[in-house]
């Protein structure tokens, strides 16, 4: 485990839209890095991904918003080490997460 500090329970203090702009961050890195064909890199921010990913889904607070959590999940392994069946572009999980990192951003800013 690469986040033993928020398997802890830190985690859970975040809002879904923080997770999820950490999860964005993890994802953003595994696409610079296999762009420069770092794949070590790349393969370990993506293991962090998931990770990220994981601790979001067994946050119960989320309650049916699991859904579209398990879903980007499935739909990122397809795109990063699967056969990208979808066509999905790197440009496309930028801009998912984008709006994630922008709302986490002017929340802190606002709080």
């Amino acid at each position: 485990m690469q986040h033993k500090d928020l398997s802890g329970g830190r985690w859970r203090r975040l809002s879904l839209v923080e997770q999820m702009a950490n999860i964005g961050s993890e994802v953003e890195r595994a696409i610079q890095w296999k762009a420069k064909n770092n794949i070590p890199y790349a393969s370990q921010a993506n293991v962090r991904a998931l990770e990220l990913f994981d601790l979001t889904l067994a946050d119960s607070r989320h309650g049916a918003g699991r859904r579209e959590i398990a879903r980007a999940r499935e739909l990122w392994l397809d795109y990063f080490i699967g056969d990208n069946q979808y066509h999905q572009q790197a440009s496309e999980w930028q801009r998912y997460f984008y709006f994630f990192a922008f709302a986490a951003r002017n929340r802190c800013e606002t709080a």
